[in-house]
């Protein structure tokens, strides 16, 4: 078979989540409605955050830059998808492909940060409350969204300039609806030894490194609660951290189930579908699981949708 550098290759095709043409047009009216939900869901957290003077505090600072990511996450790969149901066709051109996978990785690993800079906002918030502005203080939050943002850009720049030395041959079929590494790698003619390493490594560095984190923050914060002596402490401090652990499962529990389980998930549709959990439903559930059940964030929406009802 011929083969070819990334840069030679012309396109490749998207298969997608199904082949079947009738399931197209519902896939179509599905994907558009989640898109519009999650962008402008997290749209509405972000000018009620940034609005509302109230919510000027380390937990909102991370959920409005959450919200942000998560529209830029999904504006990666659903319009494409989008419009190729609509345009009936699979091609995606091998620019357009580094594009998605150098912004799904830089999206992916800054949502991976957040996530654990708000579980240690909620362990400061929780175990040592006296001390809470001092340790959290603007400085302290700003250098922490900097950082994640500096490792996830190289993180991101390290793949897809590994990507650049692939050579591909006649088999371009991707069983996904976006370029994601992991099946491109599959696709490679070359050696990529070296590119399943450093996925392997980065992997376990960024991503069961945080997890730990996140696991040893919420079992201080579990102790810390079993000691409140009021049922109504409890079931507030509860269910502010229940929310954000339903993300975390959801994130974390997709994310590691795309790119560590066998060959033969990412060889069929199992994996796109997998793929839907972290990268449409998640961010469109933020909003909801973070915002509606949050008596602070409801004013503050209040004031910008009127018709908002009360959650109780």
């Amino acid at each position: 078979m011929k083969a070819g550098n990334f840069s030679d290759t012309p396109e490749f095709l998207l298969l997608g989540l199904t082949g079947d043409p009738e399931l197209q047009p519902i896939l179509f009216e599905l994907f558009l409605s989640m898109y519009l939900v999650t962008v402008l869901g997290n749209l509405l957290i972000i000018l009620a955050v940034s609005s509302d003077s109230r919510l000027h505090t380390p937990m909102y600072f991370f959920l409005s830059f959450l919200s942000s990511v998560d529209i830029g996450f999904t504006s990666t790969t659903m319009p494409k998808m989008l419009v190729n149901i609509q345009a009936q066709t699979q091609s995606i051109s091998y620019t357009g492909c580094l594009t998605q996978i150098c912004f799904v990785l830089f999206f992916a690993g800054l949502e991976n940060g957040i996530l654990v800079m708000m579980a240690y906002d909620r362990f400061v918030a929780i175990c040592h409350p006296l001390r809470y502005k001092v340790i959290m203080n603007p400085k302290l939050c700003g250098l922490l969204l900097l950082l994640s943002f500096i490792i996830s850009l190289l993180d991101a720049l390290l793949h897809t300039s590994m990507a650049l030395r692939l050579t591909f041959c006649t088999d371009l079929e991707i069983p996904h609806f976006f370029c994601e590494l992991a099946h491109i790698l599959r696709l490679a003619c070359s050696d990529i030894l070296i590119n399943n390493i450093l996925v392997y490594l980065v992997t376990s560095l960024l991503g069961v490194i945080p997890l730990s984190g996140i696991i040893f923050s919420y079992t201080q914060i579990v102790s810390s609660v079993m000691k409140i002596p009021s049922a109504s402490g409890k079931y507030k401090a509860f269910s502010i951290c229940g929310s954000h652990l339903i993300i975390v499962s959801l994130f974390y529990g997709t994310g590691f189930g795309v790119y560590l389980s066998s060959a033969e998930t990412h060889s069929s549709r199992k994996g796109a579908i997998a793929s839907v959990m972290y990268t449409a439903v998640t961010p469109m559930l933020n909003p909801f699981i973070y915002s509606l059940r949050n008596k602070d964030m409801l004013k503050a929406l209040r004031k910008l949708v009127p018709r908002i009802p009360s959650f109780h």
